[in-house]
């Protein structure tokens, strides 16, 4: 009896005491775990915040020159380079209709159309092919002949103009869109190579080792099956072609003395109003409106393309 007795005595004096006692630590156990779970996530929130307010940074670097230009484009010149007063955002379309109506931006933007995209497709077409072969194809030389090839991008073609001039007057490819058409795929064409070199070696053997044996050859191996791969790499060569053709001055001011032939960059420079050498900065400003809206409008339609080619290479599974 006195061990029944005593039984629930212990019983009831532990019992609650030990619930008490292991409740209370688990009690006290329940902030320091949440403690921890909420170290991640507060770091979570200053990195996406500092994320965002890099990304609003980055973005107001390019916005804002465009914002600018766009208010540029529709002062009058006199506005354009004085002093910001009351007339800063006094806006028209003055200058837009003034640059509309005169015929050899209509022609410049023509040029520049029909040697933008030739470039484009030429540059393509040819880097697809070097890279492919650079990528795939084993043989003597290849990585000594893909370095001089790399070796080109770090040559400048403002310090080879002259050469360059006289060779293709010797070749009488001067005043002509067709000459200029080479000269930029042979500019573009270096980075072109690389990145779809990079694109066609990020695509496993296997998939041509199947295609070999059905019987696909390198044409219809390049067409058919890695074509869907590598359209990104191609895209971006050929993005890559087109603005840098679109907006290129100098080469085009040095190879065509025929105003008919003149390129859009090379047009809006001889935008000029009054006296000798007095430029209207209003007109030049909608030019370059003009001439921009182009690369904006493809830039967003193949940004996709664009960022997936940059990076196709860059990661090998």
């Amino acid at each position: 009896m006195a061990v029944t007795t005593s039984a629930p005595g212990t019983t009831g004096l532990g019992a609650p005491g030990g619930s008490s006692r292991g409740t209370s630590p688990g009690r006290g156990s329940s902030p320091g775990a949440a403690g921890p779970a909420s170290g991640p996530e507060r770091d979570t929130r200053v990195r996406r915040t500092l994320y965002a307010v890099g990304g609003i940074l980055a973005a107001l670097v390019f916005v804002v020159p465009l914002l600018l230009a766009l208010v540029r484009s529709g002062q009058p010149g006199d506005v354009v380079v004085a002093a910001p007063d009351g007339r800063f955002l006094d806006l028209s379309w003055v200058n837009f209709r003034l640059i509309l109506d005169q015929p050899e931006i209509w022609r410049g933007i023509v040029n520049s159309v029909v040697v933008s995209v030739s470039t484009a497709v030429l540059t393509a077409v040819l880097a697809t092919l070097a890279g492919y072969g650079f990528a795939k194809f084993g043989f003597r030389g290849r990585g000594l002949l893909f370095g001089l090839v790399l070796v080109t991008l770090m040559v400048p073609f403002q310090a080879i103009l002259t050469p360059l001039y006289l060779q293709m007057n010797a070749m009488r490819l001067t005043d002509s869109l067709f000459g200029l058409v080479l000269f930029y795929t042979t500019v573009n064409l270096p980075f072109c190579v690389f990145v779809m070199r990079n694109a066609f070696e990020s695509v496993p053997g296997e998939i041509e080792d199947s295609a070999h044996v059905d019987g696909a050859g390198t044409v219809r191996m390049i067409v058919s099956v890695l074509r869907p791969l590598v359209l990104p790499g191609a895209a971006t060569a050929a993005l890559y072609a087109f603005l840098a053709s679109w907006t290129e001055f100098l080469g085009a001011l040095t190879f065509l003395t025929d105003s008919s032939l003149y390129t859009l960059p090379v047009s809006l420079v001889n935008l000029q109003q009054g006296a000798y050498g007095q430029v209207n900065f209003g007109l030049l400003a909608a030019g370059s409106v003009v001439a921009m809206i182009p690369c904006v409008v493809l830039y967003v339609a193949l940004q996709r393309y664009y960022v997936a080619g940059l990076a196709s290479g860059s990661v090998k599974g």
